[in-house]
């Protein structure tokens, strides 16, 4: 068995394969966060094949990326040997894994790739030739307790108040896109930050508002609008659990307030499958507005992603697909922290990330085990002023009243 060491970027600095395999995360927000990370290996390896690895439901992301040769996938339940016997047949002179399980390090181990690089972790550690610390700067995302809660907010009784919600200007250090680029820097890559980037083609763009065009043909309330649709979009929900969502309430009522002072505006409301229920409720109460909750494919979400001058979501992962598209983001934050895992290159004025001063926040919870004020203290007020400042700043300002 090869034993791992630790090294230092510059130790492998001089690593040139002809054919690399990148192993992939598995969820979508943080396979946006790694696309820096893969520009930079696309920049300091310009011939090299590279191959990607990751989970079917998110082969779709990878199309026309330019950083990438080859998209590979494994199925859902797809056993470890069935993935190695696969990556045997690529002949990949390095791999490099991003993830920090030992499952994915094992893969890689199994599949008999020379040169296996990834972060040291326990239990995985001998899987890997090469293992690097922790980066410097790097913080970890620890779950408060329910009783850490409750003692923070007992600490600071009587000063939060709701309307104190706020933009939060995030640094450079902490956020995770510097995990993945300090990675690809231990390969001689630069790991100064890119914003992150996806693709999708004119073509994809032209089709999705096709059929929108269509589908809102025979709506009164659509058939009466004066000027070609304004596409405004609508993320509700967020995968890792309630705590990371504002109120559905709020977020039809901001629609409501702004589809009343933009008359030809359409909001498009995102989901998935078992938020169908969630986002029909919405739309029911929204005059202009699509229920597109489970109607989409990846490449089909990302394409209506990219037709919309702004997205009012949760932290999720359609947020970091908007703001890598070029889409930008109104993001209410409480249970997660925008300093490491804000849309977007850390710092982008476009977007605004909204938190209220709850002491308690982040916490990294799935639900809240008190009264939910790091979302509840965000205003609907504040949400729709920033709506309006993102659209003013792209030049689109509410019609005059007629008088």
């Amino acid at each position: 068995m090869e034993t791992a060491h630790q090294g230092t970027p510059a130790s492998h600095s001089r690593l040139s394969p002809r054919k690399l395999l990148v192993r992939g995360v598995n969820w979508l927000g943080d396979a946006v966060m790694t696309t820096p990370a893969l520009l930079r290996l696309r920049e300091h390896f310009p011939v090299a094949r590279i191959s990607l690895l990751s989970p079917e439901k998110l082969s779709q992301l990878w199309q026309h990326h330019p950083a990438i040769d080859e998209a590979l996938s494994f199925q859902p339940g797809e056993g470890l040997w069935s993935i190695a016997q696969r990556l045997r047949t690529g002949a990949y002179d390095a791999a490099l894994i991003l993830p920090n399980s030992p499952r994915s390090a094992l893969e890689v181990w199994l599949s008999g790739i020379g040169r296996r690089l990834g972060y040291a972790r326990p239990w995985r550690s001998w899987c890997l030739t090469d293992a690097f610390p922790a980066r410097p700067g790097h913080l970890e995302m620890r779950k408060r307790s329910s009783r850490e809660v409750r003692r923070l907010i007992d600490a600071n009784r009587g000063r939060v108040q709701p309307d104190q919600a706020r933009r939060i200007q995030t640094g450079n250090s902490p956020h995770q896109i510097h995990e993945y680029l300090h990675l690809a820097s231990c390969l001689g890559a630069n790991p100064a930050p890119l914003p992150p980037r996806l693709e999708v083609l004119p073509d994809e763009v032209r089709a999705v508002e096709a059929d929108l065009l269509a589908r809102l043909a025979n709506r009164i309330e659509t058939r009466r609008m004066t000027a070609a649709p304004m596409w405004l979009g609508l993320n509700p929900s967020a995968a890792y659990g309630p705590a990371k969502c504002w109120p559905p309430d709020n977020f039809a009522a901001v629609a409501r307030e702004l589809s009343n002072r933009f008359p030809n505006s359409v909001w498009l409301v995102f989901g998935n499958s078992g938020e169908r229920e969630l986002c029909e409720a919405i739309v029911r109460s929204v005059a202009r507005s699509v229920n597109l909750a489970g109607e989409t494919s990846l490449r089909g979400l990302m394409a209506l992603l990219k037709l919309c001058r702004v997205l009012l979501t949760n932290d999720s992962g359609p947020m970091h697909v908007a703001a890598a598209l070029g889409a930008p983001v109104i993001v209410p934050f409480g249970s997660t922290s925008p300093e490491l895992t804000a849309p977007g290159l850390p710092g982008d004025s476009r977007h605004h990330l909204l938190r209220a001063d709850a002491p308690c926040s982040p916490c990294f919870r799935r639900t809240c085990p008190i009264d939910f004020r790091c979302m509840t203290g965000i205003t609907m007020a504040t949400v729709s002023a920033a709506v309006l400042q993102t659209l003013q700043g792209q030049g689109i300002s509410p019609p005059l009243a007629r008088s």
